[in-house]
């Protein structure tokens, strides 16, 4: 790699001597280039106020969400929520100002409600169960089962 910055060094210090390339100006000669770039004026808006939201709900996928949001001035409220892929929603509010900064408040809600969770033994001692004479709820436990069931008859 050093052989060939230094060939290349070489050439350029030959073609420099033989006129191919042009010596440099010294830099008090050289005018400086005009400035062509205009200048551009954005306008400043002291009072901002702006109100957005949209809303995905994807059959196929079950993708859904939802955003709103709403600034008048240096305030700004929102909300945005979400499925998690744990089957929970998840939902947060959140306000911003200049004096308390950002604060947000994030909650998670189920999106169906869980179906209990039934062993098989449970199952099995359930259906071979005789109906009890008193008409109420009947609690089954047995060894196997970790949560307590209860079935109405």
């Amino acid at each position: 790699m050093a052989f060939k910055f230094i060939a290349f060094f070489a050439l350029c210090i030959a073609a420099a001597n033989a006129g191919v390339i042009a010596p440099a100006a010294p830099f008090a000669a050289v005018a400086p280039a005009p400035l062509a770039v205009a200048a551009r004026i954005e306008e400043y808006d002291p009072h901002p106020q702006y109100t957005y939201g949209y809303d995905v709900k994807d059959a196929l996928s079950g993708d859904s969400k939802t955003a709103v949001e709403t600034r008048d001035g240096d305030i700004v409220q929102g909300q945005y929520s979400l499925n998690d892929a744990d089957g929970y929603r998840r939902i947060v509010d959140y306000t911003s100002d200049s004096i308390n900064g950002f604060n947000a408040v994030v909650r998670r809600e189920p999106l169906v409600a869980p179906a209990p969770v039934i062993s098989p033994f449970v199952r099995a001692a359930a259906l071979a169960a005789p109906a009890p004479l008193v008409a109420g709820p009947v609690v089954l436990r047995t060894e196997f089962a970790s949560p307590l069931i209860s079935y109405a008859y």
